[in-house]
């Protein structure tokens, strides 16, 4: 018989993932000056201020650029430095800095935040009109860079910073920390922890070294913070403390849902709010929009996957005027339930503009980028990329897809979701709760603990849920009895049944008193 885990085993194997880390407190923070060109734009930015420029910030429709662009206007604001912000329309504008959108600013420096790596167009157009372009960006770079007077971004050539994996704010706040430097003041950044922490989850950030040390910063941050969009999120979700699941699944989806069903700049404003009044208006509003993004989404999902092909290494799939605002979050879902990467496209006039979505450790901009003869335009990172092409290239963009991914071996496809083992049941208690609660936040690359336990006895079976589609359990293993909570089941377990089931072990709070209980992952039937 193998040998179960305790408490002290699952200390060690969590400890382990993190034995690399070099960042592992706030004073561990790389130098801003290890990013190539953050100097020369710091100065840049410097001499605006002193002449009175005119200075535009240009942002993104996501929540990572929705907080860089939060951020960095804050900044701008607590130093009395005047400036345009501008944050596209998803569906007017496209993603990121354009040549209209230069054309309609009045600018002598424009900043991007999030977005402008692979905006070579924009940049001639800057060039052409005598305006300086300081681009900080995240996303992989195409071969050929823009012609900017100054490119931040962790994952260009020649660029000494030591994390390559970071989202589009840290970067932001980066170049914040140049400028303070360079301005010789007094300065607080950690103020923009909390937000911070929301863009590093939401752009699904790896939850390693630096961002791991500034989200469990953040979040600590978060729970505290006075702004009055966090607080009115707080009370209006009856909130006492967030954690980094509450980014996840409560935090992120509010905010991206203007820039989705909408337009982000209510977001903006919203994580900008100069009263309490003013930011329960706003959350009423994303909380009309989040509910409307939910159906929408539904409904997309439904059409999405009539056009699943089980056979294939890859979905790929269109139709005419899919809302191009959630084809991502379905893309993610498709994702999770058939472990494939995915990429859904939305069909207006002749254009097809997609959204991709990963699986494994299959870099999928990465593939894409290899496509780049029938592309108009493509960006993203390794888990997630936006493409633009012809609608009369999308079965050929699809059968090369398909080629493509035939040809990567299978475990490139796993999900990194650790089984540590088999658990002895007495090991679940109040302490286990402490020591998972000490490795958190869980995400990419830290994903959170799974356990097994074999030949459970269902004491007490019940369906809940308004659509009694989840059901609660309470096991007995030996001399353990485990309460356990089965969300949306695909395997009914009745009183009488012996059961194996793989879980993850999260805190009940019931009335001040805390304690542990079972997530069920995966339910199956032993037959003896």
């Amino acid at each position: 018989m193998a040998k179960l885990l305790t408490k002290e085993d699952i200390f060690h194997i969590l400890s382990k993932r993190f034995e690399n880390d070099k960042c592992k407190k706030l004073s561990m923070l790389p130098s801003p000056f290890l990013f190539k060109d953050i100097k020369k734009a710091a100065v840049r930015i410097k001499e605006a201020i002193k002449r009175g420029e005119k200075i535009a910030i240009v942002g993104d429709y996501d929540v990572d650029g929705v907080v860089s662009s939060a951020i960095i206007s804050e900044f701008f604001d607590d130093l009395k430095i005047n400036y345009k912000i501008k944050i596209p329309d998803r569906f007017k504008n496209g993603y990121g800095i354009s040549p209209q959108i230069v054309e309609e600013l009045d600018a002598d420096l424009i900043i991007t935040v999030d977005n402008g790596i692979t905006a070579i167009d924009a940049a001639e157009v800057c060039q052409k009109r005598g305006i300086d372009l300081i681009i900080t960006d995240h996303h992989t770079p195409i071969n050929t860079l823009p012609k900017a007077f100054a490119i931040i971004n962790p994952k260009q050539s020649g660029c000494g910073f030591p994390s390559t994996e970071i989202c589009g704010a840290q970067v932001a706040w980066y170049l914040c920390a140049a400028l303070k430097k360079e301005l010789s003041i007094n300065y607080d950044l950690s103020k923009f922890l909390d937000i911070l922490a929301i863009a590093i989850i939401a752009d699904m950030m790896e939850l390693k070294d630096i961002n791991r040390t500034m989200v469990r910063s953040g979040l600590q941050y978060l729970n505290k913070s006075k702004r009055f969009s966090i607080q009115a999120i707080k009370t209006a979700f009856d909130k006492e403390e967030f954690t980094s699941e509450d980014i996840s699944f409560l935090l992120a989806p509010l905010l991206n849902s203007a820039g989705r069903m909408d337009h982000a700049k209510i977001s903006y404003n919203f994580l900008k709010s100069k009263s309490l009044r003013e930011a329960f208006l706003t959350l009423e509003h994303l909380i009309e929009l989040n509910n409307r993004r939910k159906e929408t989404e539904r409904e997309l999902l439904q059409k999405a996957e009539e056009f699943v092909q089980k056979d294939k290494p890859i979905i790929v799939a269109w139709g005419e005027n899919w809302h191009e605002g959630v084809i991502g979050i379905v893309a993610a879902k498709l994702v999770k339930k058939y472990e494939v990467p995915v990429i859904l496209f939305s069909i207006n006039k002749d254009i097809a503009k997609g959204s991709a979505r990963s699986v494994g450790d299959i870099d999928i901009i990465e593939i894409i980028k290899k496509e780049k003869d029938i592309l108009i335009g493509y960006g993203g990172h390794k888990g997630a990329a936006g493409i633009s092409l012809k609608k009369e290239n999308l079965e050929i963009f699809k059968k090369r897809m398909e080629d493509r991914f035939s040809k990567i071996p299978k475990e490139m496809f796993l999900q990194k979701e650790e089984i540590l083992g088999e658990i002895d049941p007495k090991a679940i208690d109040f302490q286990l709760l402490k020591i998972l609660n000490y490795f958190e936040p869980y995400g990419q690359e830290n994903p959170i603990p799974l356990f097994v336990i074999k030949d459970a006895y269902v004491k007490i079976d019940k369906l809940i849920g308004k659509n009694k589609n989840h059901q609660k359990l309470i096991l007995q293993k030996e001399f353990a009895t485990l309460e356990s909570l089965d969300f949306n089941f695909e395997e009914r377990a009745v009183k009488g049944d012996k059961i194996n089931i793989i879980f993850s072990v999260s805190k009940n709070v019931f009335r001040g008193i805390i304690t542990p209980q079972l997530l069920i992952r995966k339910i199956t039937k032993n037959k003896n």
